[in-house]
C-alpha cells in the first residue's frame, strides 16, 4: 500500500487497482445522467469559487448547494433537455482546466476507509476501462496528491 508522509507528523495511505487499463475516449457518459444512473457532479467550495471567478458567473447560476456529501458543498446544475453538465459544450468541457476533482478522477473515486486510509475504486460503467496503457502507481499517486491539494483547506 503506497504511503505518503507529511510534515504534520502523520501518514496517509491508499490502495489502488492493479492491472487496470484506462484511456478516456471523451464519450461524455460521465458528464450527465444516463438511463441507469443519476449523477451528482459535486464541487468543493474552493472549486465553485474558482469556477465563478474564472467564468464571471455567480455560483448559483451553475451550481446548487448540497448537504451530506462532505467535503463537497455544491453540485453542478444540468441542462434540462439532456441532463448533461451545464459546462459541456459540443461534447467538450468548457472548464476543463478548472474541472472539479470528481471529474478529474472519473472513472475512479477515492473512498475514505478510515484512519487516514483511502482506496481508489472504479466503475465498469465507463466504456474506456480496459482501453489504453496499464495505469501504474504514479498515476494514482498524482490523483492522490491532487486530492490532498484541493481538500487541505476544506
Amino acid at each position: 500500500m503506497p504511503r505518503l508522509s507529511f510534515e504534520h507528523g502523520y501518514d496517509m495511505s491508499y490502495t489502488y487497482p492493479k492491472n487496470i487499463h484506462f484511456k478516456c475516449d471523451r464519450c461524455t457518459l460521465c458528464c450527465g445522467d444516463t438511463e441507469n444512473r443519476k449523477r451528482s457532479i459535486l464541487l468543493l467550495e474552493t472549486e465553485a469559487q474558482r469556477i465563478s471567478k474564472k467564468t464571471s458567473m455567480k455560483i448559483d447560476d451553475f451550481a446548487e448547494a448540497t448537504q451530506g456529501f462532505k467535503p463537497y458543498n455544491y453540485k453542478i446544475r444540468k441542462r434540462t433537455k439532456d441532463r448533461k453538465c451545464v459546462f459541456l459544450k459540443e461534447n467538450l468541457c468548457s472548464i476543463y482546466s478548472l474541472r472539479p476533482l470528481i471529474c478529474a478522477f472519473y472513472p475512479f473515486q477515492l473512498e475514505n476507509v478510515g484512519y487516514r486510509r483511502y482506496a481508489f475504486l472504479y466503475t465498469n460503467e465507463c466504456p474506456s476501462i480496459g482501453k489504453g496503457e496499464e495505469l501504474k502507481k504514479a498515476f494514482f499517486q498524482n490523483l492522490f496528491q491532487t486530492f490532498l491539494g484541493r481538500t487541505k483547506t476544506t
